[in-house]
């Protein structure tokens, strides 16, 4: 008989699709359809934020097409979350003008074809890899705004899947999954089993910001054989996801997500702004704005943002910075994404007397790019508190983790004091793991030109894949604290790093290598003089030479960002320019 691979299960799915009763709701009366929108918006609220469980997740949607009108996705620990979840959704006076005309209950699984090292060592507890499976099994449902969801079958009839061989089907599913990772940012996927369950196998729950993603991704999968010949689909249910509190402009049938005070609120605050400092601007389309003003001389702020110019202008986000106004200046800077307006928020607030900065739309709209960010502040410093909690762990791993400014990766560099050919022989079996999952963008080792220091950059699509990454790299050879944490180089090797800067990656045409090469060396001198600076490292990829990155470290934040507003730092950001392939991906600061 031919072998079964083994499973590992985590929460509970129900994928609960509802119509409308549009004619009972056009004919009832104004007072009943308010209390049912608030029982609604209730239950839905409650149940996002998880009141009734201490895990999981709900999201809900509006379903094109006549199968459904709205679907409520439920994911729990237990059985008895879902079976309570949705008894208490027909207690809403919102229930009863919906019925249910399909659902699916399934539970998110991981099976021995793509991870079978996890099944046959048995050591879970503490490894990267139990990690990894967690993440699969307890997963985020994603802020993406289209959800798709199928169920399907693996095939009996003269095509057997079944009757394959264990290797044989391994293959199939691993050439399957390279096809999907050709997606990774753009599509993110949660497998949930269903055998014993409902009516299919699996269930298949497909999230993307670009509807087109996801068909393009199902098209190149129907030509794998795993699809082509072991097959069978359900029905499609596409959608668009939805707030809670947008519950009854889906009933009235306006647009949805609708705008919100706050957005108003933003976008009104902003233009005050710019009246009350006397700041005239012409704005392109889907502009977003920082302004930021400062009670410092103008000579002062100016010399400042020339220097975070030439950083700004590497993003192709960036529109403009300008210092407006006499003696009172402000700083007005101009993006085409909200995100990235926010980030350059971080840097622009640090200048010479700066006041707390107003970032907002300067047009009123909203663009793909930020459809799945707030506009609440709020909400975005506790994001960067998660991002701070996982940022801590990995710490006391000696690993350096953190989110790059401007960019959705998650990213972590180690430092190791073994040799190099070692470091790099452990990351090149980490690495073949790595390279199955959608989630991973690239893993490196790096090489300090003056030093005996090995490097390793590994970045992720998702925090929560580089936390797990994070278990494996933290057991390579010779792992030692960042670079900086304590200086090999001054008179008192016990002094402290407070602040490190990585700029990540600069990729240098060929021609151009020993060009860049000396120009950092001209740096390094300059930097040598400098109050604050403790060390600084150029680190050269061991599989290209052409690809390099930065890494300092100074006492403080300000004595580094001090050299980032100098004249040295400005020119040579303009001189690069020319000999790099690209922009600079993205520099960590931390």
């Amino acid at each position: 008989m031919p072998e079964a691979p083994q499973t590992d299960e985590g929460w509970y799915a129900l994928h609960d699709f509802r119509t409308i009763d549009w004619d009972a709701w056009r004919s009832a009366e104004e007072r009943k359809r308010e209390r049912a929108i608030e029982s609604g918006v209730e239950f839905l609220q409650t149940h996002e934020a998880l009141e009734d469980a201490d895990d999981g997740g709900t999201a809900v949607f509006s379903v094109l097409g006549h199968k459904a009108d709205i679907l409520i996705l439920h994911l729990r620990p237990e059985t008895t979350h879902l079976d309570t979840a949705e008894r208490r959704f027909e207690q809403t006076a919102f229930a009863e003008f919906t019925e249910q005309v399909s659902s699916y209950v399934s539970v998110t699984e991981v099976s021995g074809y793509m991870s079978q090292e996890y099944f046959e060592s048995g050591e879970v507890a503490d490894s990267g890899m139990a990690r990894y499976i967690r993440s699969r099994i307890e997963p985020d449902i994603p802020e993406s705004e289209h959800v798709c969801f199928y169920p399907m079958d693996k095939r009996r009839e003269e095509d057997n899947w079944y009757d394959l061989p264990f290797d044989e089907r391994a293959d199939l599913m691993a050439n399957h999954g390279e096809i999907g990772r050709k997606y990774a940012g753009k599509v993110t996927q949660i497998i949930t089993g269903s055998i014993g369950f409902d009516d299919y196998e699996w269930g298949v729950t497909l999230f993307a910001d670009d509807p087109t993603d996801i068909k393009h991704l199902l098209y190149e999968m129907r030509f794998d054989p795993s699809s082509s010949r072991y097959a069978d689909f359900g029905p499609f249910y596409f959608g668009r996801r939805f707030p809670p509190t947008d519950l009854g402009a889906i009933l009235a049938g306006e647009p949805v997500p609708a705008s919100t005070d706050d957005e108003t609120n933003s976008e009104n605050e902003l233009s005050e702004e710019l009246d009350r400092f006397g700041v005239s601007i012409e704005t392109t389309e889907d502009a977003f704005g920082v302004i930021v003003p400062c009670e410092a001389a103008t000579e002062a702020v100016t010399e400042a943002v020339d220097g975070l110019r030439g950083n700004f202008e590497h993003y192709d986000s960036h529109i403009e910075t300008a210092v407006h106004g006499g003696n009172s200046p402000t700083v007005v800077s101009l993006w085409t994404t909200n995100r990235a307006a926010d980030t350059a928020a971080g840097f622009l607030e640090d200048l010479p007397g700066a006041s707390e900065a107003t970032v907002g739309s300067l047009t009123g709209k909203t663009n793909a790019a930020d459809a799945s960010e707030t506009t609440d502040r709020e909400q975005e410093t506790d994001q960067s508190d998660i991002e701070d909690e996982v940022r801590e762990e990995l710490e006391s791993l000696d690993i350096y983790a953190g989110k790059p400014h401007g960019e959705d990766v998650y990213a972590m560099v180690l430092y190791s004091t073994a040799p190099v050919s070692e470091v790099d022989a452990a990351v090149s079996d980490l690495r073949d793991g790595f390279d199955r999952y959608d989630t991973h963008v690239e893993t490196g080792v790096y090489r300090a030109r003056e030093r005996d220091r090995a490097a390793v950059v590994s970045i992720w699509e998702t925090q929560r894949a580089a936390d797990t990454a994070g278990g494996y790299l933290a057991d390579l050879p010779g792992i030692v604290a960042r670079a900086g944490d304590t200086s090999e180089t001054g008179d008192d090797p016990m002094q402290e790093s407070g602040f490190g800067t990585m700029g990540m990656f600069y990729s240098v045409k060929p021609e151009h290598r020993e060009d860049f090469v000396g120009k950092f060396e001209t740096v390094g001198d300059v930097l040598t003089d400098l109050d604050g600076h403790l060390e600084t490292d150029l680190m050269v990829n061991v599989d290209d030479e052409n690809d390099m990155f930065i890494a300092s470290q100074w006492r403080s934040k300000e004595d580094a960002m001090d050299f980032f507003r100098s004249d040295a730092f400005r020119d040579t950001v303009k001189w690069g320019r020319d000999i790099l392939t690209d922009r600079p991906r993205h520099v960590f600061l931390a």
